[in-house]
């Protein structure tokens, strides 16, 4: 974050000081949790579900911050505004701003799956050119965004944004603060469609991300999905990525090997690479060719661009992340978050990396926010599961029952499916049920708490 005095921050925010001598400089990091307060740092004071960041003002100081912006007197060193995330996205907003003309290019990544997947790739190829501010996990709201712009500094030359949605108008806000150069589109699928109201609302709510665009700024849209194909219309420069023939960005002579990593011809008007991806899984060929795209858009030369991306390993956790037991069991944690079409990605991933001479067990947990697809959208993957010839088909909590019961009604009989009610049932179910050769899949949305049967499995708990 670039130096700001008090009055100077008091003045962007609209707030008034207390307790504070108007010279009182920032030059650390905007943090929301009093614990990661450094000296020189502002301590963002929000409410929570479980605490109220105004409580932990005066620690925040004691550990060095600087200032605290709040909504209320705490007795520290504040800036008092009506309203602290709006405060804090007018903060970004300036500090954006004023680091423009030093030449940093903003990239904005959305879609229904593969945000931070792409946002993780984008990282380390871009990262190879010059420095680069990317999101930590998955800060992609209104309070995540603000925070990871105020990590940009003089020096830095590319800022990557994950943009997420829940309803409409929220990627406006986003963008907002942060007008993207490049706007990214991944997909347009059936997460959060509950709160949306349907698909077309999905991908209304994506759009606002092209529409937000800086002047001068290009859209990178996936050709392979037609809804996000659509929006070409609402920006002057179009890059397209996909497999598909009209894709300027492509994939030609896709391979998926036996570890589930795939291998294509990073294929452009300029010329083509080989690709050989770290990931696992098919479905990451769309993350591997929206992050080439926007390299090559950055200036960033083909072959170089190839060579990163065939590099680039998983970074957050709980995203297709596969860890070998030393008992021979195989681990596949993708239990970060999912919806139906994530689900049905990983499930493929499974069967892949599995194969006929390994045993493939799913442990899959409820998709949250479907709405009225709720009941549909489990069968469904219930379902696949017997179409892929899953081995054991874990079930965990009453809200993914429907995949259970769709399963038996597909033909999967006796042990071969299994319903538990916690994580902990499930934990106990497979110590004894695993065996050496097994490849062990753990996917739900991240509500569901899997996550934490994952890192039992994995041991990352320890």
């Amino acid at each position: 974050m670039i130096a700001l005095g008090a009055a100077e921050i008091a003045a962007i925010t609209g707030g008034t000081l207390d307790s504070v001598d108007p010279a009182q400089r920032v030059e650390g990091p905007a943090v929301i949790d009093s614990r990661e307060a450094v000296p020189g740092s502002l301590f963002v004071a929000l409410p929570g579900e479980r605490s109220d960041g105004h409580d932990f003002a005066a620690q925040a100081v004691g550990d060095g911050a600087s200032l605290v912006l709040a909504s209320r007197a705490t007795g520290a060193p504040s800036v008092i505004v009506d309203d602290v995330p709006r405060a804090l996205a007018e903060l970004a907003r300036e500090h954006l701003a004023r680091l423009r003309p030093g030449g940093i290019r903003v990239v904005g990544i959305t879609g229904s799956v593969g945000k931070t997947t792409t946002k993780d790739v984008l990282l380390q190829v871009l990262g190879a050119s010059g420095p680069t501010v990317a999101p930590v996990a998955s800060f992609n709201n209104e309070i995540g965004l603000p925070l990871t712009v105020l990590r940009a500094e003089e020096a830095t030359r590319f800022l990557v944004l994950e943009m997420g949605a829940a309803a409409l108008g929220e990627l406006d806000y986003l963008t907002a603060i942060a007008a993207p150069d490049v706007s990214v589109v991944l997909r347009v699928a059936h997460a959060h469609v509950g709160g949306f109201g349907g698909i077309e609302a999905v991908a209304r709510a994506k759009s606002e991300i092209v529409r937000g665009l800086a002047p001068g700024g290009v859209a990178v849209l996936n050709a392979d999905d037609d809804r996000v194909a659509a929006m070409a219309s609402l920006a002057e420069r179009v890059v397209l990525f996909g497999e598909s023939a009209h894709a300027a960005v492509r994939a030609e002579d896709l391979h998926v090997d036996s570890s589930g990593r795939a291998s294509f011809s990073l294929t452009t008007a300029e010329g083509s690479a080989p690709v050989h991806l770290s990931l696992v899984g098919a479905h990451h060929v769309t993350n591997a060719l929206a992050s080439a795209s926007v390299a090559l858009e950055l200036g960033v030369p083909l072959e170089e661009v190839a060579a990163r991306v065939s590099e680039a390993r998983p970074i957050s956790a709980h995203r297709m992340h596969v860890v070998e037991r030393p008992d021979g069991v195989t681990v596949i944690d993708d239990s970060y978050n999912a919806n139906p079409d994530s689900m049905r990605a990983a499930l493929q991933a499974l069967a892949v990396v599995a194969g006929r001479e390994r045993r493939s067990v799913a442990v899959l947990g409820e998709m949250l926010e479907l709405g009225d697809e709720h009941r549909s959208a489990h069968d469904a993957i219930g379902r696949l599961c017997v179409r892929l010839n899953v081995g054991l088909t874990v079930v965990v909590g009453k809200g993914a029952r429907p995949i259970l019961d769709a399963a038996g009604h597909e033909g999967s009989w006796g042990d071969e499916a299994v319903g538990v009610d916690s994580v902990e049932e499930a934990l106990a179910f497979l110590e004894g049920a695993l065996e050496p050769g097994d490849v062990v899949l753990v996917k739900s949305s991240h509500g569901a708490g899997l996550w934490r049967l994952a890192d039992a499995l994995t041991g990352a708990d320890a």
